[in-house]
């Protein structure tokens, strides 16, 4: 399947980012540095021809307000409970160091699988890749770690999955076209 250009961004840093708080569903504000993480996304896309292109965004609070911030070039701004972030069921609102420890060539990838009442990557997978499926054309999309990760994989390739990261950009802004993904920062 080929796949239009895509910008992808990771809202900002939070309040439970900087805490190493598991988020999911819940939401947590932008902190200073999570604002000046979505400024600098504004300044990657300000310098990018954009026309024609539509943007997309979680409808959880954190992306709203990096989209906000980011994408002050677009008309709209249009919300898809698909691009949220993965659910981490009994885990939401917990610090990490009180969870067991994930396995593998990606720990932290792998928690998310382990989450009690958790949604799991491959929920989230299918979920970007309807998401994906529906895509008109070129987009801007404002999301979150775990969901960039899952739509990287399915546009890229699962080597998107191999090094393990932890902040998933945050700051930067992922362009994929033609098979390769470049983060810009």
């Amino acid at each position: 399947m080929t796949f239009p250009e895509l910008y992808i961004l990771r809202h900002g840093e939070t309040l439970w980012n900087a805490e190493d708080r598991m988020q999911g569903w819940l939401n947590s504000p932008l902190t200073p540095k999570g604002l000046e993480h979505a400024r600098r996304q504004g300044a990657i896309l300000a310098e990018r021809d954009l026309e024609g292109f539509a943007f997309w965004c979680s409808p959880a609070g954190r992306a709203i307000q990096t989209a906000g911030l980011a994408c002050p070039m677009a008309e709209a701004i249009h919300t898809d409970v698909r691009l949220r972030e993965i659910g981490v069921g009994d885990w939401a609102g917990r610090l990490r160091h009180e969870l067991p420890p994930g396995e593998g060539p990606d720990p932290y990838l792998a928690q998310y699988d382990m989450a009690p009442g958790g949604e799991g990557t491959a929920a989230v997978r299918a979920r970007v890749e309807a998401f994906l499926a529906e895509l008109q054309g070129p987009a801007v999309i404002v999301t979150h770690g775990i969901t960039s990760r899952m739509l990287r994989a399915t546009v890229i390739g699962d080597q998107v999955l191999d090094s393990p990261s932890p902040n998933g950009g945050q700051g930067g802004v992922y362009h994929l076209k033609d098979g390769v993904q470049e983060l810009l920062t």
